[in-house]
C-alpha cells in the first residue's frame, strides 16, 4: 500500500515517454502539456485484515495474579483463535470480529484457603470502525466496542457444584475490548499514512529522466493537483476514485533542471464524483530534420514533365516560419530555382498522416522567362505535395496504444496492480515551434488500481 503514489507516477512516466524521432545534435524544448488521469482504486478489506492480524499477537491478554483486582482469586488468558474478520458496513464503516479462546481459573474458599478450578471457553468480540481519508493523505479511524457473543459460556465445574463466572469474565473482557479498540486505531493510523510516500514519489519524479539515449531525450513530470472522491464501502472492499492533474514536458539535448524537492505534499481536493474514462494528452515530437528526411525519401531526384521538358528535384528541406510548414524544393531542368510550398499542418484521420492544408506556392528563380511556367509547375508540384507528402502516424498510433496498454496492465510493485484499456488514440492539435512539429496525442482510456497481497 505504501507505494500507491509511486505507482501512479511510474505509470505516467511510461505513458508520457512517447516520441517520434528527435535531432540528436539539437537542443529542443517542446510544449508543456497539461493532462489529467483518473483511476478507480480498490482496497480489498482482506488487505486491511491482514495488516491488523499481523499487528495483533495470538496471545492478546494475560492476568497471572490471584491477588490483584482486590484479591479476586482469578487468572485469565485470552488468545486469538482465528484471523480477525472485516466486513464492510452500510454507513461508511467496517465491522470487525475477533474470535477468542479464553482460559480462566477461579479460587473458591475463605481465610486464605482456596480450591482452584479452571475452564476454557470461546467468544467473538465485535467492533465498529468508521474510516475516512483526510485530504492531508492520512487515514482517520474511530473504533468502538460493539459487544461480544458467547460461543461457549464460562462455567467452573466442581462436580456437584457448577459456578458460572460470566460476570467476572465480562468485566475483564469489556476493559480489554476498550483497550483493543484503541490499538486498532493506532495500528491503522501508523500503517495507512500516505503523506511520507507521496513526498517520496513527488521528489523521485521531480528529477528529469532519460527516455531515449539515442536522441538524448528527457521527460519531466510536474504534478499540479490531486482530486479524490469519498470512500465507498462494500461487503469485501473499499473503493475511491483518484484524479491527478499534471504537466508533462519533453526536452532533447542537455538534461533540464530538476524541480525543487519538497518536504510535504499539498492537500488533495475532495470532489463528489470523477469520470470513469479520462482523456490523456501526450506529445509526439517530429523535428524538422526528420520531416526533411521524409520529404527527401519521397521526392529526391524525382522528375516531372512541364511543357514537354523535365524538371528534377535535386534537394528538398522542411522548416517552419510564421506558423506554417515550408517545403523548399530546389529544382533543375526546365525550371531552375527554388519552389516553396507552405501550409498549415493538420491531422488527416483517413490517411493517418500529418498533412498540409491551405497551401501557398512561391517560386524563386533568376530566369524571368521561367516564371511563365510557374502556373503549370505550381499545379503539378502543389498537387504532388498535397497528395503524397505527409508525416505518417499510423505506426505511432499503434505502437503508442500498445505501449500505453502494456504500461496500464502491470504489477510494478508486489501487491499493486494496474488494469487499464485504451479505447481511442489519435493525434489532435498540431503545434509548431522553432525545432519542429509537435502532435498532441489524445488518448481515451480507463485505468484501475487494485491492491492485493501487499
Amino acid at each position: 500500500m505504501k507505494s500507491i503514489t509511486l505507482l501512479f507516477l511510474l505509470g505516467f512516466a511510461v505513458v508520457f515517454g512517447q516520441t517520434a524521432g528527435d535531432n540528436p545534435s539539437g537542443v529542443y524544448n517542446f510544449p508543456k502539456i497539461k493532462s489529467s488521469i483518473t483511476m478507480p482504486v480498490t482496497i480489498p478489506l482482506s488487505e486491511i485484515s491482514n495488516m491488523i492480524n499481523a499487528s495483533v499477537k495470538d496471545l492478546i491478554f494475560q492476568d497471572d495474579s490471584y491477588t490483584d483486582n482486590n484479591n479476586d482469586q482469578f487468572k485469565v488468558k485470552v488468545w486469538k483463535t482465528r484471523a480477525i474478520r472485516l466486513v464492510g458496513g452500510t454507513n461508511q464503516n467496517i465491522l470487525i470480529e475477533v474470535p477468542l479462546k479464553i482460559w480462566a481459573e477461579k479460587g473458591i474458599g475463605t481465610l486464605g484457603v482456596y480450591s482452584y478450578q479452571n475452564t476454557t471457553f470461546e467468544t467473538v468480540m465485535s467492533f465498529n470502525t468508521t474510516l475516512s481519508f483526510n485530504n492531508n493523505w492520512t487515514i482517520s479511524t474511530n473504533t468502538q466496542p460493539n459487544g461480544f457473543r458467547w460461543v461457549t459460556k464460562p462455567v467452573l465445574d466442581y462436580g456437584r457444584i457448577q459456578i458460572p463466572i460470566t460476570s467476572l469474565v465480562e468485566k475483564s473482557l469489556k476493559e480489554q475490548q476498550g483497550k483493543f479498540a484503541k490499538t486498532i486505531d493506532q495500528q491503522m493510523a501508523a500503517q495507512l499514512n500516505f503523506q511520507q510516500y507521496a513526498v517520496m514519489a513527488w521528489n523521485v519524479f521531480s528529477q528529469p529522466f532519460n527516455i531515449s539515449e539515442e536522441y538524448n531525450t528527457w521527460l519531466k513530470i510536474s504534478p499540479i493537483g490531486v482530486n479524490m472522491t469519498p470512500l465507498k464501502f462494500y461487503g469485501n472492499e473499499i473503493t475511491t476514485n483518484i484524479g491527478m492533474d499534471i504537466y508533462s514536458e519533453t526536452f532533447t539535448g542537455s538534461k533540464p533542471a530538476s524541480s525543487p524537492t519538497i518536504k510535504s505534499v499539498s492537500n488533495f481536493n475532495i470532489v463528489p464524483v470523477l469520470a470513469d474514462k479520462f482523456l490523456l494528452q501526450t506529445t509526439a515530437n517530429v523535428p524538422f530534420s526528420e520531416a526533411t528526411n521524409i520529404a527527401r525519401n519521397m521526392f529526391m531526384n524525382k522528375e516531372y514533365d512541364v511543357r514537354g521538358s523535365k524538371v528534377k528535384i535535386k534537394d528538398i528541406k522542411v522548416y517552419g516560419a510564421d506558423g506554417r510548414v515550408i517545403i523548399e524544393a530546389e529544382t533543375e531542368g526546365y525550371v531552375n530555382g527554388k519552389a516553396l510550398i507552405s501550409g498549415i499542418p493538420v491531422y488527416d484521420e483517413t490517411k493517418k498522416k500529418i498533412v498540409l492544408s491551405n497551401t501557398k506556392f512561391n517560386l524563386r528563380t533568376a530566369n524571368i522567362l521561367q516564371k511563365t511556367a510557374t502556373l503549370l509547375f505550381k499545379g503539378k508540384i502543389v498537387k504532388m505535395i498535397e497528395d503524397e507528402y505527409g508525416i505518417p502516424t499510423q505506426d505511432l498510433e499503434l505502437s503508442s496504444k500498445k505501449s500505453i496498454e502494456e504500461a496500464f496492465n502491470k504489477e510494478y510493485y508486489k501487491g499493486l496492480k494496474m488494469n487499464g484499456r485504451v479505447f481511442n488514440l489519435k493525434p489532435g492539435k498540431i503545434l509548431l515551434n522553432e525545432s519542429g512539429i509537435t502532435a498532441v496525442i489524445e488518448t481515451n482510456a480507463t485505468l484501475k488500481l487494485i491492491l492485493n497481497g501487499i
